[in-house]
Protein backbone atom coordinates (compact mmCIF):
# COMPACT_ATOMS: atom_id res chain seq x y z
CA UNK A 1 0.00 0.00 0.00
CA UNK A 2 2.51 2.35 1.13
CA UNK A 3 4.52 1.92 -2.49
CA UNK A 4 1.50 2.26 -4.42
CA UNK A 5 0.67 6.02 -2.55
CA UNK A 6 4.40 6.78 -2.96
CA UNK A 7 4.46 5.67 -6.74
CA UNK A 8 1.01 7.74 -6.79
CA UNK A 9 2.73 10.87 -5.53
CA UNK A 10 5.64 10.50 -7.41
CA UNK A 11 3.49 10.53 -10.85
CA UNK A 12 1.39 14.01 -9.08
CA UNK A 13 4.66 15.20 -8.66
CA UNK A 14 6.14 15.06 -12.23
CA UNK A 15 2.86 16.22 -13.81
CA UNK A 16 2.89 19.66 -11.23
CA UNK A 17 6.66 19.81 -13.05
CA UNK A 18 5.24 19.67 -16.15
CA UNK A 19 2.65 22.29 -15.17
CA UNK A 20 5.40 24.50 -14.12
CA UNK A 21 7.85 24.00 -16.84
CA UNK A 22 5.21 25.03 -19.18
CA UNK A 23 3.97 28.05 -17.74
CA UNK A 24 7.06 29.47 -16.75
CA UNK A 25 7.94 28.91 -20.69
CA UNK A 26 4.56 30.63 -21.72
CA UNK A 27 5.11 33.52 -18.85
CA UNK A 28 8.79 34.02 -20.71
CA UNK A 29 7.51 34.12 -24.79
CA UNK A 30 5.04 37.01 -23.36
CA UNK A 31 5.65 40.47 -24.10
CA UNK A 32 5.80 42.92 -21.18
CA UNK A 33 4.33 46.02 -21.97
CA UNK A 34 0.96 47.28 -22.53
CA UNK A 35 -1.84 45.48 -21.95
CA UNK A 36 -0.23 42.16 -21.46
CA UNK A 37 1.33 43.21 -17.87
CA UNK A 38 -1.63 41.68 -16.12
CA UNK A 39 -1.41 38.76 -18.13
CA UNK A 40 2.19 38.32 -17.15
CA UNK A 41 1.56 39.24 -13.56
CA UNK A 42 -0.89 36.15 -13.81
CA UNK A 43 1.05 33.56 -15.47
CA UNK A 44 3.76 34.37 -12.58
CA UNK A 45 1.15 34.03 -9.82
CA UNK A 46 0.22 30.92 -11.63
CA UNK A 47 3.90 29.47 -11.72
CA UNK A 48 3.46 30.50 -8.11
CA UNK A 49 0.97 28.65 -7.15
CA UNK A 50 1.99 25.21 -8.94
CA UNK A 51 5.67 25.89 -7.30
CA UNK A 52 3.90 25.40 -3.99
CA UNK A 53 1.70 22.50 -4.71
CA UNK A 54 4.70 20.96 -6.06
CA UNK A 55 6.64 21.51 -2.52
CA UNK A 56 3.62 20.66 -0.77
CA UNK A 57 3.75 16.96 -2.88
CA UNK A 58 7.07 16.85 -1.68
CA UNK A 59 6.28 17.27 1.74
CA UNK A 60 3.73 14.83 1.54
CA UNK A 61 6.35 12.29 0.25
CA UNK A 62 8.70 12.95 3.36
CA UNK A 63 5.95 12.45 6.02
CA UNK A 64 4.98 8.96 4.36
CA UNK A 65 7.90 8.00 4.41
CA UNK A 66 8.28 8.87 7.91
CA UNK A 67 5.60 6.91 8.42
CA UNK A 68 6.27 4.06 6.52
CA UNK A 69 9.09 4.07 8.89
CA UNK A 70 7.82 4.06 12.47
CA UNK A 71 5.24 1.26 10.80
CA UNK A 72 8.45 -0.93 10.44
CA UNK A 73 10.17 -0.54 13.68
CA UNK A 74 6.84 -0.41 15.91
Amino acid sequence: MFMSIAITAIGIGIVIMVGYLVVGQVRAALPTTGLNESVAAGMNSAQTTVFSGFALIAVGIIVLAAFGLIQIFQ
